[in-house]
This record gives C-alpha cells, structure tokens and sequence, in this order.
C-alpha cells in the first residue's frame, strides 16, 4: 500500500464533501425554500427542491454505465473525473449569483452541480480496488469516508460562522453570506483535488483501439455489461439490496434539512444540527470500519440499517429542534460506516478487469434508488399538503434492503470475480 497515493485519495473526499455538506445538505436547501422560492407556497418550495434532486440523479443514473464503460475501454477514469469534478465546482460558484425568487436557477445549477458531483464519483470509487490491498480496503474505504466527514464538516463550520456572525467577516447579511459560502465549496474542491489528480496513477492499460464513437461503444458495453453481470448473482443481488436500502438514505440526506425547515424549525438549528452529523460521523466511520474487521462488513451493514429505520421513526414524530439534534447524531453514527460498508462489500465482488465498468453499474444502482426516495417525498407532500407523511415512506426502502442484503454470500461473490478473472486469463494466454 503507498501512503502517499491512498492519502491523495483520501484528500479528494475531504475536498468534495464540502458539496454534499454545505450545498446539498445543509445551507442551500435553507437558502433555497428562504430565498431563492421565497413567495411561493411553503410546500411547494420542498416539493419543488424534492424534483430537482430527483432530476439531477435520473440524468447521473442514465450517465453512469456508459462513463463506466467509456473510461475502462480508453483507460481514462482520471480524465473523467477531472472533467466531471470542475463541472462541480464551477456550479458551486455559479450558485453565488442566485438571489430571490430565482429558484429555477437555482434548480438548474444545482442539477448541474450534482451531475458533476456524482459523476466525478464514479471514477474516484472505481480507483479503490486499484489503491488498497484485499485485506485494507474496508479499512481504506472507511478512513476515505471518514476524511469527507472532516472536510465537509470544516467548510461547513466555517460557512456556519459566516452566516450566523457575517459582521466579523465584513459581510452585509446572512443572504450574501450564504452565497459567498457557495463560492468557497467550489475553491475547497478545487485544492484538495489537486493531490489526487497529481499523485494517483491510474493503472496501465492499453487503450483499445477505437473504430466507433465514445457513445457507440458505451452502449455497447453497457448492454454487454447488462449481459455479463448476470453472471455474478451474489454482485447483483447485493446491487439489488443497495438500490433499496440507499434509496432511504439520500433520500434523509437531500431532504432532512428542507423538511425540518418546513415543519418549523429555524435555519440556524438546521445548519448546527448537520454540522454535528459531520463530526459524529468521523469516530462512528472509523469504528464501523473496525467494527467490519470483527464481525464481517455485512453485519456491521446491518446494524447500520436497523439504526436508519429508528432515524425515520424519530423524523415522523419530529416536533422541535431538540427531536432535529437527536436526529442528526444518530445519521452521524451510521450514515459513514453504511456508505463505506457498501462500496467495500462492492469492491470485493468487482472482477479486476472491470472496475471502472462495474463501479458504473454501483452509480447507477445508487443514483437510480435515489430518484424515488425524493420524488415520492415531494409527491407526497403536495398532495396532502404536508411533508411528514412522506418521511413514513422510507421504512419499505430499508425493510426491502435489508431482506434482499440477507441473501448476498460476500465469500461466494469474492470466488465468482477471481473466477471470472481467471477465465480471462486463460483466454489471453491461449494459443492462436
């Protein structure tokens, strides 16, 4: 294992968390129900927000297999994630110029935005596998999650300070304070990519050569990967249980703070109670992934998702700021150790040779779960005319998860990918 190279990962998830904290979480749902809907209906507002999201992760969804495809056929993950990465970050600032009422621009932009993010995503993911050793990958891929927790949660102290005491910094109010802080996601990003994109190399392949266009051959290797991942049932079971089971969680992740918003809590003890997940969340990634160690990724998994149908219990019953507190420690707990549980499990199951175009295939398991989740809460919302009986939905997402998680045998899945690598082998060395 190379330090230096694992630590430049690790630094980009310390950079773009910044994106899922402050923008996606925390400060621009607050900004955009207070400022950027401001005149429309207050339901209309979170349903409006619910969309947004939802349509942003159906265009990810339908990106994801083809960029997967795309970057293992041209040996290219690095260039795709810098490409998708600055989309990112560029949205970030552009988000700086939203004022109000202007919340289909805020809408556009953040579609925008988390295209980039989650597609730059996919690629990041897809180098695990190639940086850890077997027997270090959960361990790596907690330590990764566990350094977007300090990251995010930095940027967002230091926007929470801005907004709540914008005085100090010279700022006129809290509105121009929450668009500077837009601004700084996207230079947070910025510089702690650098490392990743200077420091980690990707793994020498030959390009193969191309007689169709990028599109042609994408489709043409998704369709071909549609076919070829049948072959590893525990893979696509487990794809299965995560489609479900993460539903629910982007789902609280995209929606608690506009929902808490809209049942009456005030900004201010929005943004404090997602900053306290940040840093509950740093020990509780590090202990699942130590928890993993002892009892299996899968069971430590579990206790993960079992906490999650408590947290959307507690959210229906929900009344005041204290009951939102409770609620953000708990997502601390599990919400780092689910995630990085997850792409481990994924990672031990992927064939060597497709790791860009599997981790394709977990993007858009995990994006197209997480259209549903959003969308169901804002439909729900606008026709009863209240947000909370949408957050009930959410326990069918986990309950399916956790029945299909049941059925996935990692060991089993292990042996089908080192088979499949082995077969390729043979065909290779095989005399013409």
């Amino acid at each position: 294992m190379k330090k230096k190279t694992v630590r430049s990962w690790m630094l980009y998830d310390f950079g773009n968390s910044a994106f899922s904290t402050t923008i996606m979480a925390a400060v621009l749902p607050v900004f955009y129900y207070d400022v950027a809907a401001v005149g429309l209906d207050e339901s209309l507002a979170t349903s409006y927000w619910g969309y947004s999201q939802s349509i942003a992760v159906l265009i990810v969804a339908i990106l994801a297999p083809f960029l997967g495809a795309i970057s293992d056929y041209s040996a290219s993950k690095k260039k795709f994630l810098r490409f998708f990465a600055f989309m990112g970050m560029i949205a970030s600032v552009l988000l700086g110029f939203v004022g109000e009422g202007d919340y289909l621009f805020a809408s556009l932009i953040l579609i925008i935005g988390t295209i980039g993010f989650s597609s730059a995503n996919i690629f990041y993911d897809a180098f695990l596998p190639e940086i850890a050793d077997e027997e270090d990958i959960d361990k790596i891929s907690s330590s990764g999650f566990a350094f977007g927790y300090i990251g995010g949660g930095v940027l967002l102290a230091i926007n929470l300070l801005m907004i709540l005491k914008h005085q100090w910094f010279g700022i006129p109010n809290s509105t121009i304070a929450s668009q500077l802080a837009f601004v700084t996601v996207g230079i947070w990003w910025f510089i702690f990519s650098i490392p990743l994109l200077k420091n980690v190399k990707e793994e020498k392949k030959k390009p193969i050569k191309r007689e169709k266009s990028y599109l042609s051959i994408g489709f043409t290797r998704v369709t071909t990967t549609f076919k070829e991942i049948k072959q590893y049932k525990q893979l696509l079971i487990f794809l299965l249980a995560f489609w479900m089971y993460n539903d629910g969680i982007s789902t609280i992740i995209k929606m608690a703070t506009i929902y808490g918003r809209d049942i009456g809590i005030n900004s201010n003890s929005l943004i404090a109670a997602l900053l306290i997940t940040q840093f509950v969340g740093i020990p509780f990634t590090f202990l699942f992934g130590w928890i993993a160690t002892k009892i299996t990724a899968k069971k430590a998994l579990f206790i993960t998702l079992y906490v999650y149908i408590g947290i959307v219990i507690l959210g229906y019953f929900m009344t005041t700021a204290l009951h939102f507190y409770l609620l953000a420690v708990c997502v601390g707990v599990v919400q780092g150790g689910a995630q990085s549980l997850s792409r481990s499990i994924f990672g031990r199951m992927v064939p060597n040779d497709k790791h860009g175009e599997f981790f394709g295939f977990y993007g858009i398991s995990s994006k197209f779960a997480a259209i549903f989740g959003p969308f169901l809460f804002a439909l729900v919302g606008q026709l009863t005319g209240s947000s909370r009986l949408g957050i009930v939905s959410l326990i069918v997402f986990f309950v399916i998860g956790i029945v299909l998680l049941r059925f996935v045998n990692v060991e089993k899945g292990m042996i089908e990918a080192k088979q499949h690598t082995i077969n390729e082998n043979e065909v290779q060395v095989k005399p013409k």
